[in-house]
């Protein structure tokens, strides 16, 4: 067995709960009503995902450690 690590991605929602989300596995989100609990609940649904495609017979996506997240900051008349 191996470790995998995966980045996610929280988003706090109007309601005040947080959305979770998985960018190198499509699909995998869930949701906490505080940071602590969401990313409790995101590890439990990349451990359901990736077990969902193994079973599947599919390949596990694989992060590395080279990609970045950034904030661009843009002026709009929205």
């Amino acid at each position: 067995m191996k470790t995998l690590r995966y980045k996610v991605m929280l988003r706090k929602e109007d309601d005040g709960t947080y959305t979770v989300i998985v960018p190198s596995l499509p699909g995998c989100l869930t949701f906490g009503r505080t940071v602590e609990e969401s990313l409790a609940m995101a590890k439990e649904a990349i451990e359901g995902f990736i077990a969902c495609m193994i079973a599947r017979g599919e390949d596990v996506p694989v992060e590395t450690d080279d990609s970045m997240i950034c904030t661009i900051a843009i002026e709009a008349h929205a």
